[in-house]
């Protein structure tokens, strides 16, 4: 996939004008990108469009417009862009009670360990690839970027129409989620 080069950004008056309907068509491609993990995980699978909005919202909401910090975002945010062979997603760890964030998220500590988390396509199994500079042994944080290295071996499932799926076995969270054909899609043209 294509990184997000200056010339993708608008200024924040052209964003203004614009917003409105990029922002109504990201919601809606979204809608087809997230899929949930059991009571406590959304992932959301990224795309240029996807990434391209969140570029352009951090720099609405934090008004920058110095041409080094717009490319210190753009360098930022193409980061979470999927390479060759790779879907990619945000993981959303999703605790609605103040009171048992800490709990919930200590209960998570080695979601990151190879296996744990991970992309089933037919008979393939791709396990989930965790943003280095997040993790940490002692700790995990609730949104983490990750990657599947599906490679031709996994288009070709998707392709086929064998059933997909997101799996998780961590301690006593556990959940599949079977993709819809609308999510297999998207997938599908990520990796194009």
């Amino acid at each position: 996939m294509n990184p997000i080069a200056a010339s993708d950004i608008r200024n924040l008056h052209e964003y203004e004008l614009e917003r409105p309907d990029f922002r109504r068509r990201v919601m809606e491609l979204k809608s087809r990108r997230r899929l949930p993990l059991g009571p406590l995980m959304t992932l959301v699978f990224e795309n240029r469009d996807t990434v391209r909005f969140q570029i352009q919202e951090m720099l609405r909401v934090e008004r920058i417009v110095q041409p080094e910090k717009v490319e210190h975002e753009i360098e930022t945010y193409n980061a979470l862009l999927p390479g060759r062979g790779e879907v990619a997603a945000t993981l959303f760890i999703e605790i609605t009670d103040p009171a048992r964030v800490q709990e919930v998220l200590d209960s998570l500590i080695g979601l990151d360990e190879p296996g744990r988390l991970a992309l089933r396509a037919g008979p393939h199994r791709f396990p989930a690839q965790f943003d280095p500079a997040q993790t940490r042994e002692d700790r995990i944080s609730a949104v983490h970027y990750i990657r599947f290295a599906v490679g031709d071996e996994g288009a070709a499932a998707l392709r086929r129409g064998e059933e997909a799926a997101l799996e998780i076995a961590h301690g006593e969270y556990r959940a599949t989620q079977v993709f819809p054909r609308e999510t297999v899609a998207e997938l599908l043209a990520d990796l194009a």
